[in-house]
């Protein structure tokens, strides 16, 4: 399968993220985040759009009875851009992970 995106991680809160997850979930992230690379379009079942968010969406990723997102944009169509990563516990995201978000991605397009 040809690549057709490319992963930025921006500073280092995904990787201090994956760092903390179990060998299981780590290749499910993995995974995923080789789908969102190799193809064309991205089922919503693992990439959504943050609604009332301008660019901002969510990488899902599901482990067993675990789930955990991953916040990303896109810059210049073909880069994903990766910022905070978390376990999601409840229904609802936890407001403070996507204003780090939304505050990491402002970050990365004002430098």
């Amino acid at each position: 399968m040809e690549q057709v995106r490319e992963l930025l991680f921006y500073k280092e809160y995904f990787h201090d993220f994956f760092n903390r997850r179990t060998e299981k979930v780590k290749q499910k992230i993995d995974y995923v985040l080789f789908l969102l690379t190799h193809s064309q379009r991205v089922p919503e079942k693992f990439l959504k759009h943050i609604e009332g968010q301008k660019g901002l969406y969510e990488i899902r990723v599901e482990a067993g009875k675990n789930i955990f997102r991953i916040f990303c944009c896109f810059d210049k169509g073909k880069l994903v851009i990766l910022f905070n990563g978390f376990q999601k516990k409840s229904m609802k995201t936890p407001k403070q992970e996507i204003e780090l978000a939304i505050k990491l991605m402002n970050e990365y397009f004002d430098k």
